[in-house]
Order: C-alpha cells, then sequence, then structure tokens
C-alpha cells in the first residue's frame, strides 16, 4: 500500500512534476476557461483539514476561505462541492464563491443528503423547517426522507435550489451531483425517484452516480443506461474498489450529449464497505502515473461525444486528490 500511500512529500514532488510537464507541452500553469468544451480536471473539495494542513498544498499566504478557493481556482477550472450533502447551502455563501472565482470556473454541487435518500442530521436542517416537524421527528438525531412531512420534504427541495441557484444564473454551476445510496435498487420506482428529482430541480444541470452493482449486472447495464439516456441525464462514471455490493465497474458511456462526468474515488478495497472508517481514509489513495496513464483514452473518448466533460479527483486525503488532478492535467496535454 505504500506506493499509493507515500505520503504528502512524495505527492508534493509529483505535483511540481506534473506543472512542469504541463508548461513544457504548451500548458497554461494556470487553467484555461476559454473554452466550456474543454475537459475539466479538479478535485472533491478544496477545503478537507488535511489539504489545509500548513506546507501540504496552499501557499502561506492562502490561510483564509477567500484566499484558498481564490488559489485553488488558480490551480484547476473546476471544483466539486461535498459540504452541501451534509448541509442545505445558503445563497450568500454561494455568492462568495462567485466572488472569489475567475469567470468561467464551476462548481459541481453534490445534493443535499436527503435529496437522494440518505439520512440527514436533523439539527443540519436550517431553523424554519425545523420548527414544521413534529416533536416526534425533530427527537430523531437522523431523517431519512420517509420522517418528513410531504410540507418539509418541499421545502427541503426549495432550500436546495435557492441556495444554489447564484451560482447558475452566474454560469458557475456544472452540474447537481444525485448519488443514489447502495440500497438504491434498479427498479420501476427509482426510476421514477431519479425523474422526480432531475424535475424538481427545475432546470438545474444534474448527473446521476450509483453506489450499488445490479444498476449493471449483464442483464441491467444496457436498460440503466439506456434509461438515462432517454431522459436526458449524464451518467457519472467511477473509478473505484471493485468486488463489493456497492462497486460500480468503470463504465464510461455518455448518456447525455451536454455532459460526461468521471469521478475517481481511489481503490482502497480494504476500507470501501468498512463500517466506522472516516471518509479522509476511505479515499486515502494516490494514483501512480500507470493508473493514470490507462484513463486518458477513455477519458478523451468521453470527451468527443459530449460538449464538456468533467474529471472529480475524490481521493481527497491531503494532497492526493490535488496531486492527481495536476498529473491527469499533464498526461491530458501532452502531445
Amino acid at each position: 500500500m505504500m506506493t499509493h500511500d507515500p505520503g504528502t512529500a512524495v505527492a508534493s514532488t509529483r505535483a511540481d512534476a506534473a506543472r512542469a510537464t504541463i508548461s513544457a507541452n504548451g500548458g497554461r500553469a494556470t487553467p484555461n476557461y476559454a473554452s466550456a468544451s474543454a475537459i475539466r480536471v479538479g478535485t472533491a473539495s478544496w477545503t478537507d483539514r488535511t489539504l489545509t494542513a500548513r506546507g501540504v498544498f496552499y501557499p502561506p499566504g492562502a490561510s483564509s476561505a477567500e484566499g484558498r478557493l481564490r488559489y485553488y481556482a488558480s490551480q484547476f477550472p473546476l471544483v466539486e462541492v461535498d459540504a452541501t450533502y451534509y448541509a442545505l447551502p445558503a445563497p450568500r455563501m454561494a455568492e462568495y464563491w462567485i466572488e472569489r472565482t475567475p469567470v468561467g470556473f464551476l462548481f459541481d454541487v453534490k445534493a443535499f443528503a436527503l435529496l437522494t435518500g440518505h439520512p440527514a442530521e436533523t439539527q443540519r436542517l436550517p431553523a424554519d423547517i425545523r420548527r414544521t416537524l413534529p416533536r416526534a421527528i425533530l427527537e430523531k438525531p437522523r431523517l431519512y426522507p420517509k420522517d418528513l412531512p410531504s410540507e418539509a420534504h418541499d421545502a427541503v427541495w426549495n432550500a436546495f435550489r435557492d441556495g444554489v441557484a447564484p451560482l447558475h444564473a452566474a454560469g458557475k454551476l456544472g452540474t447537481v451531483l444525485l448519488q443514489f445510496p447502495r440500497w438504491f435498487l434498479p427498479n420501476a420506482e427509482s426510476k421514477s425517484t431519479i425523474v422526480e428529482a432531475r424535475d424538481r430541480l427545475a432546470g438545474l444541470p444534474c448527473a446521476v452516480e450509483f453506489r450499488n452493482r445490479r444498476w449493471f449486472t449483464a442483464q441491467t447495464a444496457e436498460r440503466t443506461l439506456r434509461f438515462l439516456a432517454d431522459h436526458g441525464l449524464p451518467y457519472v462514471a467511477v473509478d473505484e474498489p471493485q468486488g463489493h455490493e456497492s462497486s460500480v465497474p468503470a463504465i464510461t458511456e455518455v448518456t447525455s450529449p451536454t455532459l460526461a462526468v468521471l469521478r475517481m474515488h481511489g481503490r482502497r478495497d480494504d476500507l470501501w464497505e468498512r463500517p466506522g472508517v472516516a471518509t479522509t481514509e476511505r479515499y486515502r489513495y494516490l494514483y501512480d502515473p500507470e493508473e493514470l496513464t490507462d484513463w486518458v483514452p477513455r477519458i478523451r473518448a468521453m470527451a468527443g461525444k459530449a460538449t464538456s466533460t468533467h474529471v472529480v479527483f475524490n481521493n481527497c486525503y491531503a494532497n492526493y486528490g490535488t496531486t492527481n488532478a495536476l498529473e491527469m492535467r499533464a498526461l491530458l496535454v501532452a502531445r
């Protein structure tokens, strides 16, 4: 495992080499935002504590929330916001993000947990929504969508849409990531839930990621992809550990002409489904150059079928994701 967890110093050295390669191949040290059709490479989150630790990724002058986002946006043209999975986004926060990033920078925003069938902490709901809930529901530490009265469920959707609306209005919303849980199985009810989620987003772009292998068996894979294509929904391709109930194969079919998405989760198969593991540990995996190189022709093939292509590194331990994102950029600009 040392090959894939060599420490932040090794990752930093590799990141510097990637930046040099980008420059040597005619690429720019900072991202080119001129073309919306370019392959955009970024990471999931820019605020993880292991990433913001001193000397890991950010320079000494980038120690505030504003400074970190401005620096991140000088390195990458795309970021995925995962904080919105845990708490509903506030419009003012989205406005800060807009102000702190260049024109053309994009945010992929992960849907709030309750919108995709996951549980959410009750205290994370906005106060105005909590006030509408019966005491029996408020006393639960975590809520599932089925626990919410219909009015509260509608209010959650409205709050999420309002929270990301500034990004959409500014042209900085890449997509809303609808990541469904491992217990979300391929059947008519699930497919109706996906279509309902798309419709509730009221025109906001969205993409679908699955976390159950049954969507892609020999019997279901073609039907799954056809369903997404028929409803204009981009499929989120993944690189992740295999052999588990929640493992989805690395299928790179493009189901929408507007967007293709690839999320790189790392390959920590020993921790992928182990309960009680911290998120940063589950994704603590630095891809080696050969693993990244194998993906280059597949990413280029995806880009040939969609107007825009997003590659997001979710191996979010320290600088592992940022290093691999820079290395992928270097590989993609190579002649």
